[in-house]
């Protein structure tokens, strides 16, 4: 039996080429990149990754055209560069492009970069990275990252970048579109691709629109994360289903949320975060050809995602009556798009990293329960009730 890279030769060989590729500079990026936050494990655990299963499905990646895999140092806690270094070290240098990034979703690692750096091209296995970003900037960190005089980040990665060590230097983003702004207000020039979590659920819910027309305007190529939602849209209920099938019959459900992704502009490389051969074998198969949508298409799908939300949480429209009625001042509207995003995603890490940068008494838990925020709630919203609830999901 044949191992990956004698794989991947022969279908190099043969010509093979199953792939929608995206310029990009002076780059042939594959539309689909492989994301390696969920490889397959061993006994559920999600530090032990199944070397053999993830090599193969590299393997098949690399014969059916994949040439973007996207790693990050606390991926699979701590342990996927490693092993996606010793995976792809089996291939040319030439014919892949590695991403990786500095982890400042932990503030304790604001002060290490340079040796963060070093540790991460041992990892890897290589002299540079392809693709290299700032991880996650957010709400909680943005002020760090933004201080360049104290942590030096900044700097010292463009010192990377002009020593060739980072061929391409960009940033993801968790965070609200005014994080996005003021990172890109100060970096944005010097930031060659953006990657942020977009699908059609949260073109409207997290604002992904708003966010994808910043950095069109900005001329910042975008990357894609989460196309299925963590694989919530990989499936949908029976009725929304059947309704995608009288527009597309050929087309799978997953294969939605790609084609959505097809349609947007400025969208570059999508990375998927792949756990197994069947799904990648599938998600491949999908950007053999490009298929954007109609416009009635897209209204469609997008009509379905917003009846998907409708049970989201609660109807906030963020008309902020209730804040110039609330005795402590928090910012109700904020809180309860929290909520939502939270209640709806079954918990995640993103409510309580944006409330990381909220002062205690700001927080959900900082309602006294006063209900005078309810007297003027066009929405006859519970907002106590709610802040409670979150507060108690919070573990607050």
């Amino acid at each position: 039996m044949k191992n990956g890279p004698e794989v991947y030769a022969d279908k190099a060989e043969e010509g093979v080429e199953h792939m929608i590729y995206k310029n990009y500079k002076d780059l042939k990026l594959s539309a689909l990149g492989m994301g390696a936050m969920r490889l397959p494990v061993i006994d559920g655990d999600d530090a032990k990754i199944d070397e053999a299963a993830a090599s193969e499905m590299v393997a098949y990646a690399m014969a059916n055209g994949i040439n973007y895999y996207d790693t990050a140092w606390g991926y699979h806690s701590g342990n996927l560069e490693t092993v996606m270094g010793k995976i792809l070290n089996q291939y040319p240098r030439e014919n892949y492009y590695l991403a990786t990034k500095f982890p400042g979703y932990d503030l304790s690692n604001m002060d290490k970069v340079e040796s963060i750096f070093e540790e991460q091209l041992k990892k890897c296995g290589v002299d540079y990275f392809d693709f290299y970003l700032f991880h996650n900037v957010c709400e909680m960190n943005i002020d760090a990252y933004l201080d360049d005089e104290k942590y030096g980040i900044f700097s010292y990665l463009m010192e990377q970048k002009k020593a060739g060590r980072i061929r391409h230097l960009g940033f993801s983003a968790h965070g609200g579109y005014d994080v996005m702004k003021r990172f890109i207000d100060a970096y944005g020039k010097d930031m060659e691709f953006c990657q942020i979590q977009l699908n059609y659920l949260d073109w409207t819910f997290q604002g992904a629109k708003e966010k994808v027309d910043l950095l069109n305007e900005n001329n910042i190529p975008v990357w894609v994360m989460e196309p299925l939602r963590g694989g919530r849209l990989a499936s949908v209920a029976e009725e929304y289903e059947a309704e995608l099938k009288t527009l597309r019959p050929e087309e799978g459900v997953p294969a939605w949320a790609f084609r959505f992704l097809q349609s947007i502009p400025g969208v570059t490389v999508t990375l998927s975060g792949m756990s197994n051969f069947e799904q990648m074998k599938a998600n491949i198969a999908t950007y053999e050809t490009e298929k954007p949508l109609s416009e009635g298409e897209m209204s469609s799908l997008l009509a379905i995602a917003d009846k998907m939300l409708e049970n989201a949480g609660v109807p906030c429209t963020a008309c902020h009556y209730c804040t110039s009625h609330c005795p402590q001042e928090l910012d109700i509207p904020f809180l309860l798009n929290l909520y939502n995003e939270h209640c709806f995603t079954g918990g995640g890490f993103i409510a309580p990293m944006a409330l990381m940068a909220v002062e205690k008494e700001k927080q959900p838990s900082g309602c006294i329960g006063c209900r005078s925020c309810e007297q003027v709630c066009p929405q006859q919203i519970k907002i106590s009730e709610a802040l409670a609830d979150f507060s108690a999901k919070l573990g607050a």
